[in-house]
């Protein structure tokens, strides 16, 4: 069989297979099941899979199984696939991987608003390649990640598992996610998921699944880009979709986002999988469909090809629409070719089992990983020389999060995970003992501590106010760990369906904080969370503010070494930090009308800038930015221009900082934001050092959406800025861009270098 020969094009042995298809193996070949559905204490259950199966739902997250008895029930799985269903198809695998593989026994990687305050995307490149080798050693082909929202406003409680708010900083991390996640040649990688398409993390009132009211420019120019950097640089293999609505229309049956505008006009050639149970809600959530058969017809005919996690519209009720002419056998056709096409790229029908006696459980280099990231992505956001502390320094430590390994981990990290497996599947797992240190340890490696939690994290108790005030009374300095627990339960107060009505520290935390502040001790805020929290009085009082996010289980050593000195923070905010939900949204790329109360500028009773802006974060030395320069006075419409500055580190002490390039258009024939972030560089000065930081800035990235909605390079002119926040610019110049004949083309980013100064 033409099939089977694995010198053939896949495209002709995907072509072949799908001809000897009867409906019901089509139809599976569209649908998944969750491992516990498959097997038991009684061994392999085969009912689900007696026509085929086209993916299966983690093995690893949903079983509590280690590395290689997760290898183990592939293989098995696998092998009644080839060898027990008539035409001999394996299964896609896929897994949950926002902060590392969610499996036991895997590495707790920093979530994903960590990685991208690191401002380096090679470290989101190297992470994902982690991930893939853990997950082609156990069997599994396709990670749900990486998230591509652009997220304006924190009161959302995925704002953690997001890249932050400015539309290329989230491209660029996304396209290094993927790029380490599906590799250089498919048939070693793992199908990487962009999501959630599109808009998801523009909801109203930050609420989860809600309405996002977002107008066609915006959508495209801001929350398409990362999606379309993706797909035309990453060669991205795999599109979910949001469980949100668009005008009227929920994502998962708008055929002009997932064939229009995904497939026809980028040329992406992938698999669109649904969002866990989101065809099911077209109809019973968003009452767009009279029934289950309506449902799989508008999923599949609007270009959705696999229903996640387990099969429910796209069984019985999919074969019926087909057969009632509902959904055309033409559209059925094409969602199962394009599930052979990965199966077969992935190499799946050639090599379906995995070696299970080369599984691993020790990952080093993996821990090690996520040390440095969580270390990069530490952002200092206030410091008045209390940091860092001296050796010999006597500490109290406080907080809720100050002595709790859970509450350092993300909401889709394994540990947190498990514990909403039931809400979401009915299926319990055991709990996972954690063995990685707290922030509390790894102060008390360091110094001389004295401890007193003083509350949790979501409680209205203030019963341990007066110890934690008694500790803080007998120490040099207080170091107050507080924040977030992130997960999918009802105590927890980030992460997905975990939005927030308020920006303030949960629970009776502030009242905490103010106590201890009180004590005229100093105190040393680390904040472990998911979004920029903390009333504007409250930081105010404090000595220093930390910014850990959720860092993953290496991030408490990262906390402490950074108290200690022996790690400079050099994180950046990826989304701006708000005074006061009243503000938001605020992110720093609004237009020119936008940003503030005309005529007056600011809200009677608050300003209305940031309390730290996007691109912010401090260090235990300070920078310079000089001799910013563009490299001509004007680009051809498709040309490319320099634009270079020195960075100086002024003080003593080595560092980390970012330089950020910015532009700005004058003029338009639609109105622009007011600054648009267009590259950044990381770079490591010892003290006194400088180097030289050169952008490529290619024209083609100062395009926009012109009044027809086409993409154009207009000519006119564009000021330039290079600076160490959206707020702390230093000019470059003016371009002017010359009008030209030919079509303009999107680019979506430049090179940078640097060098010597």
């Amino acid at each position: 069989m033409l099939y089977r020969d694995p010198t053939r094009d896949l495209g002709e042995r995907a072509e072949d297979l799908l001809h000897r298809m009867t409906p019901e193996e089509k139809a599976a070949q569209l649908g998944s099941a969750w491992v516990f559905e498959l097997t038991g204490p009684d061994g392999l259950t085969t009912g689900r899979m007696k026509d085929g199966l086209g993916q299966v739902t983690r093995i690893g997250g949903a079983s509590g199984a280690r590395p290689a008895e997760a290898a183990r029930t592939a293989n098995e799985i696998q092998r009644f696939l080839v060898e027990g269903t008539r035409l001999g198809v394996p299964a896609m695998v896929h897994e949950e991987i926002c902060s590392g593989l969610m499996a036991r026994d895997n590495v707790v990687f920093p979530q994903a608003i960590g990685v991208a305050s690191t401002w380096e995307p090679v470290l989101a490149e190297r992470l994902a390649a982690s991930v893939r080798r853990r997950m082609r050693a156990v069997g599994a082909h396709q990670g749900l990640s990486p998230v591509l929202d652009v997220c304006r406003d924190p009161r959302w409680g995925r704002t953690e598992e997001t890249f932050g708010e400015d539309p290329y900083l989230v491209a660029r991390t996304g396209v290094a996610f993927i790029r380490g996640l599906q590799g250089d040649d498919l048939s070693d990688g793992v199908v990487a998921t962009a999501k959630h398409f599109v808009g998801y993390g523009a909801s109203e009132g930050g609420m989860n699944w809600a309405p996002a009211h977002i107008g066609p420019r915006e959508l495209r120019e801001v929350y398409l880009f990362p999606f379309e950097a993706a797909v035309r640089l990453g060669g991205l293999r795999s599109v979910m979709n949001g469980y949100h609505e668009l005008d009227g229309v929920p994502c998962g049956a708008h055929r002009t986002l997932l064939t229009g505008i995904l497939r026809e006009e980028w040329g992406f050639d992938g698999i669109v999988v649904s969002d866990y149970f989101s065809v099911r809600q077209l109809h019973e959530y968003h009452r767009l469909a009279a029934d289950g058969v309506a449902a799989s017809a508008l999923a599949v005919s609007a270009g959705l090809d696999v229903e996640l996690p387990s099969t429910d519209c796209f069984g019985a009720e999919l074969l019926a629409a087909v057969a009632s002419g509902r959904l055309s056998a033409a559209d059925f056709d094409q969602a199962v070719r394009r599930v052979l096409r990965a199966k077969f790229a992935l190499g799946l029908l050639d090599r379906p089992y995995v070696d299970e006696d080369r599984v691993t459980v020790a990952d080093p280099a993996g821990r090690a990983l996520a040390r440095e990231i969580a270390e990069k992505s530490l952002i200092l956001l206030a410091n008045d020389g209390t940091l860092p502390l001296a050796p010999g320094t006597r500490i109290a430590v406080v907080g809720p999060n100050a002595d709790d390994r859970r509450n350092l981990l993300g909401d889709y990290s394994y540990p947190a995970h498990v514990e909403s497996l039931a809400e979401l599947g009915g299926h319990r797992l055991d709990p996972v003992e954690l063995t990685h240190p707290t922030v509390l340890d790894a102060l008390r490696d360091r110094f001389d501590v004295a401890y007193a939690r003083g509350c949790d994290v979501n409680s209205a108790s203030t019963e341990g106010f007066a110890e934690a005030v008694a500790a803080v009374e007998g120490a040099d300095v207080a170091v107050v760990v507080v924040g977030d627990k992130s997960g999918l339960m009802d105590d927890c107060t980030s992460g997905e369906a975990r939005d927030r009505a308020s920006l303030d520290l949960p629970g009776v935390q502030e009242l905490l904080v103010r106590e201890l502040c009180a004590t005229r001790t100093p105190v040393v805020l680390v904040i472990v969370g998911g979004r920029p929290m903390g009333s504007e009085t409250l930081l105010g009082q404090c000595a220093a503010v930390l910014m850990a996010w959720l860092p993953g289980e290496a991030g408490a050593e990262a906390v402490a070494a950074a108290v200690a000195g022996v790690v400079n923070p050099g994180g950046k905010l990826p989304i701006s930090y708000p005074r006061s939900v009243g503000q938001l949204p605020v992110y720093y790329g609004h237009k020119l009308s936008g940003g503030r109360s005309h005529w007056k500028g600011d809200y009677v009773d608050s300003s209305t800038k940031p309390l730290h802006p996007f691109g912010f974060g401090l260090s235990y030395t300070t920078f310079a930015v000089s001799a910013a320069v563009a490299g001509a006075a004007e680009v051809p419409w498709d040309g490319t221009v320099t634009v270079g500055a020195t960075v100086t580190n002024t003080g003593e002490r080595a560092g980390d900082e970012v330089l950020q390039l910015y532009a700005r258009r004058t003029t338009a024939s639609v109105t622009r934001p007011v600054l648009e972030l267009k590259n950044y560089a990381r770079v490591t000065l010892a003290g006194g050092e400088s180097c030289r930081v050169t952008f490529e800035l290619r024209a083609g990235q100062l395009g926009f959406l012109g009044r027809d909605m086409a993409f154009a390079v207009e000519p006119g002119p564009v000021e330039l800025f290079v600076g160490t926040s959206s707020q702390a610019l230093t000019p470059a110049g003016t371009i002017g861009i010359v009008p030209g004949k030919s079509p303009a083309v999107q680019e979506y980013d430049g090179a940078v270098t640097v060098s010597a100064a």
